[in-house]
């Protein structure tokens, strides 16, 4: 049997027509450029996710350059965020001059450790003339958690501990819209939530595209003018920005799709409960799942001793899966000079070497979900 990590084709079986349709109404308008589907995406993602506004970019990548630049982040600035996520958390930063600042993840959730967060805040970082230093002497200007494979990171614990030194909170929500938190959604607990439409996600465009969350409405107005060249009126630019808009098109998919988002991510929990139950009693270790979340299982990342070798045996057998992610952001060659070394983030690192990921999206069979976990116990053993 062949299992593929995601099937968008079967996806796309089950709502062709609509997506369909709403591609012909774009095609048909020739509105390619910010047309009426872009505002109508900005406000259903903004209500589906309860916040006030909601900005559409080109990319998930650039939601996160375009929150960041909203802060100020820039040269002589840090912004403190995880080593164990896609290149694109600490890209962002890195792209406007300004470094980042890594903080150990929670070795359950691979989300940021609030305890790591606050011992490099305390007791790292100094105060100099009242603005909170990096140890390398820049300014830190916001705190950027990951909802890691679709779980919120503990929030109310990164946003006391920021709170302190008055720090924003940029929230990479690029594996979890929908993805809740103590009743409120991803995208709302910071000062700016930042959303991918990257085809993989569980809301995936056909294409690239993202989103930029905020009750803010200072933030709002800043993002909505970065993203257009740093202009409210055409030919006229207040501050240099970027083109980073939305592509009509991949906002009709989107638009398609959205109905559909919740039910998509309760499959995608179910099939991690049939996982869970499954691979219970055995040498795999199941995602952790905190009692204060909706997990939406963008990924279905477990542990296992013998990760490569498990890889290689799932490959032979048809089974698809994928590393997120084997080489932590810190140890890098990219980031060198940004002095950390092995051993620094021992968590992340750890979790590099051990985890992998295993199909879960909502069109998985109960059959397919057997033959994943009969191959993975082939390997593993049962006990």
């Amino acid at each position: 049997m062949n299992v593929p990590l995601l099937d968008l084709k079967a996806q796309y079986a089950t709502i062709k027509n609509e997506n369909d349709k709403a591609l012909a109404d774009c095609v048909d308008s020739q509105y390619f450029i910010l047309g009426p589907q872009v505002k109508e995406l900005e406000e259903q993602v903004a209500a589906y996710c309860g916040a006030k506004y909601a900005v559409g970019c080109a990319s998930g990548s650039d939601a996160l350059l375009l929150s960041l630049m909203a802060l100020g982040a820039g040269p002589g600035k840090a912004v403190v965020t995880t080593p164990f996520t896609f290149f694109a958390t600490a890209g962002s930063i890195w792209r406007l001059g300004a470094r980042p600042v890594f903080v150990d993840i929670d070795p359950r959730t691979y989300n940021m450790s609030p305890g790591f967060l606050e011992d490099v805040l305390d007791n790292r970082c100094a105060f100099n003339n009242g603005t909170l230093r990096s140890p390398d002497g820049d300014e830190i200007c916001a705190v950027m958690p990951v909802h890691l494979f679709g779980q919120c990171a503990d929030m109310d614990a990164v946003l006391e501990i920021a709170g302190r030194y008055n720090l924003p909170v940029v929230e990479d929500a690029a594996q979890a819209i929908g993805s809740e938190y103590k009743g409120k959604r991803a995208g709302t607990l910071g000062a700016l939530g930042c959303f991918s439409f990257f085809p993989s996600k569980n809301l995936g465009g056909f294409g690239d595209g993202g989103m930029v969350t905020t009750s803010d409405e200072k933030l709002e107005a800043v993002v909505r003018i970065l993203r257009t060249h740093g202009g409210r009126k055409k030919y006229f630019h207040d501050v240099v920005g970027m083109n980073s808009r939305l592509d009509t098109l991949q906002a009709a998919v989107i638009l398609a799709k959205l109905p559909h988002l919740d039910e998509w991510n309760g499959k995608r929990a179910a099939h991690a409960a049939f996982y869970n139950k499954a691979f219970a009693g055995t040498k795999v270790e199941t995602p952790f799942k905190t009692n204060d979340t909706n997990h939406i299982y963008n990924q279905y990342t477990i542990r296992v001793p013998d990760r490569d070798g498990l890889q290689a045996h799932l490959k032979e057998k048809g089974v698809g899966n994928a590393v997120y992610y084997p080489l932590p952001l810190h140890i890098q060659n990219c980031f060198r000079d940004l002095g950390y070394r092995e051993g620094d983030m021992p968590e992340s690192e750890r979790a590099a070497e051990e985890v992998i990921s295993l199909p879960v999206y909502p069109e998985l069979t109960e059959d397919m979900q057997k033959y994943v976990v009969e191959t993975v116990l082939d390997h593993v053993g049962a006990g």
